[in-house]
């Protein structure tokens, strides 16, 4: 009689699906949720409303999805060689080039649906952020520090919530203040502390196949890039912060984030790969942070 053990069911689509855009991990969107929900806060001066709340929370779950898809699809031959992304399903070929893009092309034109209910600005906005959300993938290809792109991409969420809060209905920006901007600006430091910290979990691998990154650029000074690109992200936050009529609540909320950064450096200083890589996971709760000290200040004005 065999005993040989029966074969292994394989995975349905639905479950290769999820994999693809790592349902799995919600880390991922929440690292883009906070500061986009902060910025909403701020724009509305408190409570937004549902339905801006709805559509920046979709929305963020939706493109961060198709961002994974056309990601995937973009570094599958370099993925094969990294020990944390080989079996990913595009890379394994479970999934398709081709079923990788319809999937990222759905989840966007659904999102950019969610954008077409709010007005003009925002959804002027939601092409440049569609743009650089692209280029990100085919970025570590040239430049030094990829992360700054991934850095903007990921923080397009900040003006596009004070466009959909604060614009009218005319096809212009003008509705968006620089306020806005600086705080993309701050937020893209914050991307670069946490993505050059992923990058630390995978530098061994890049340096192979011929991969850029933050970490590799930044060399024996990445420790202290990444506490400098956290210290840049919170000062310039609490600054603009007060500015624009924040107070205490919300500096205790930044100091809670700067608690956690601290910890980080415990984490990362030995630069270990599970060192590194639990900082990364952990950064959202830094976010989130910020993102409560916002909403508890506005709500005790």
């Amino acid at each position: 009689m065999s005993t040989a053990a029966p074969a292994a069911t394989p995975p349905s689509r639905l479950t290769l699906y999820l994999q693809l855009i790592r349902w799995d991990r919600p880390a991922g969107w929440l690292l883009l949720l906070w500061p986009t929900l902060s910025a909403l806060w701020i724009a509305a001066d408190g409570w937004p409303g549902w339905h801006l709340l709805a559509v920046f929370t979709l929305g963020t779950v939706l493109m961060r999805s198709a961002g994974c898809c056309v990601n995937d699809v973009a570094d599958r031959d370099f993925d094969r060689h990294v020990q944390r992304t080989a079996q990913r399903p595009v890379t394994t070929g479970a999934v398709s080039v081709k079923e990788a893009l319809i999937l990222g092309a759905v989840l966007s034109l659904v999102s950019f649906g969610l954008v077409l209910t709010t007005n003009p600005p925002a959804i002027l906005l939601s092409f440049a952020a569609l743009a650089v959300a692209i280029a990100y993938p085919f970025a570590k290809r040239v430049l030094a520090m990829p992360q700054a792109v991934l850095g903007v991409a990921f923080s397009f969420g900040i003006p596009m919530a004070f466009a959909a809060a604060l614009g009218g209905m005319e096809w212009n920006l003008r509705a968006v203040p620089l306020s806005a901007w600086a705080l993309l600006l701050a937020n893209l430091f914050w991307v670069l502390a946490y993505d050059t910290e992923y990058a630390m979990v995978d530098r061994d691998d890049d340096l192979k196949i011929g991969v850029r990154s933050s970490a590799i650029a930044l060399g024996r000074w990445d420790v202290p890039g990444i506490m400098i690109f956290y210290a840049t992200y919170l000062t310039m936050w609490a600054g603009l912060g007060l500015r624009l009529g924040l107070g205490r609540w919300f500096l205790l909320g930044i100091a809670a984030a700067a608690a956690q950064a601290a910890w980080h450096w415990t984490l990362i200083r030995r630069r270990s790969r599970a060192g590194c890589f639990t900082a990364f996971r952990s950064n959202h709760w830094l976010g989130f942070a910020v993102f409560a000290g916002t909403v508890v200040d506005l709500a005790l004005r």
